[in-house]
């Protein structure tokens, strides 16, 4: 259902600029700026990623240029006071490097960006070798679906696939990309279902029912002729 997902190899680009271990500090500083990024991928060999140096490496630098650090930040912030006296990508570089498949879903390399707290990931093949780089801001592209683009997959893949019977009797409106259903149901358990199948489809910021009393009542099929007028 909802059509094939997206995946980062959708939306990830292809063209990346990548250092290597030797780089140096002033080097990855210049490539930054040129290229208005914030992290560069480091790679060996044929194009292995093996870390990643960030404007967060490079800080450190800075930080604790005329500073003498206590004890007690000397414990805290060891990594940070070796990054500060590095001066080539391999010294300033986070390693192991964090990276996606060009397979994974968006959600998985949302979540991957999340719990690491970073802006964006080199996406790497099974063997290791750069294929491109994915960003926060490409994960969001998927909200740029034009609304009815949106409503004709809903109406197609799940009002019609939940409510075969009465397809025709639930509307499906889509601004801005939050999604309403209006409309009569049979089984309105399914109502939960469906806002949970509507919000899994890429593109759906939020979704409302708009639903008579009349709605949250199983519908009756029309009496007899025979019944009818019967006391």
């Amino acid at each position: 259902m909802h059509g094939t997902p997206h995946i980062v190899s959708d939306v990830m680009t292809r063209t990346v600029t990548a250092v290597g271990r030797g780089t140096t500090f002033k080097e990855i500083v210049r490539i930054m700026q040129d290229r208005k990024v914030s992290a560069l991928p480091v790679l060996e060999g044929d194009g292995r990623v093996v870390g990643v140096v960030s404007e967060a490496d490079l800080l450190p630098k800075e930080e604790f240029r005329d500073s003498d650090p206590d004890r007690y930040t000397q414990l805290r912030r060891l990594s940070d006071l070796a990054k500060a006296g590095g001066v080539t990508a391999e010294e300033l570089m986070t390693a192991p490097a964090l990276t996606t498949r060009p397979g994974a879903t968006l959600a998985e390399a949302a979540r991957t960006m999340a719990r690491a707290k970073v802006k964006r990931l080199p996406v790497a093949d099974e063997e290791g070798l750069l294929t491109g780089i994915v960003s926060r801001s490409d994960l969001l592209k998927v909200f740029l679906r034009d609304d009815e683009g949106l409503a004709e997959v809903i109406r197609r893949e799940i009002v019609s696939y939940l409510f075969p019977l009465l397809s025709s009797a639930v509307h499906v409106q889509v601004h801005d990309g939050v999604v309403q259903l209006s409309g009569r149901v049979r089984d309105t358990s399914l109502v939960p279902v469906a806002a949970r199948l509507v919000r899994a489809v890429e593109g759906v910021v939020d979704v409302d029912f708009d639903l008579d009393r009349s709605c949250h009542e199983p519908l009756r099929p029309p009496e007899s002729p025979s019944r009818a007028g019967r006391p």
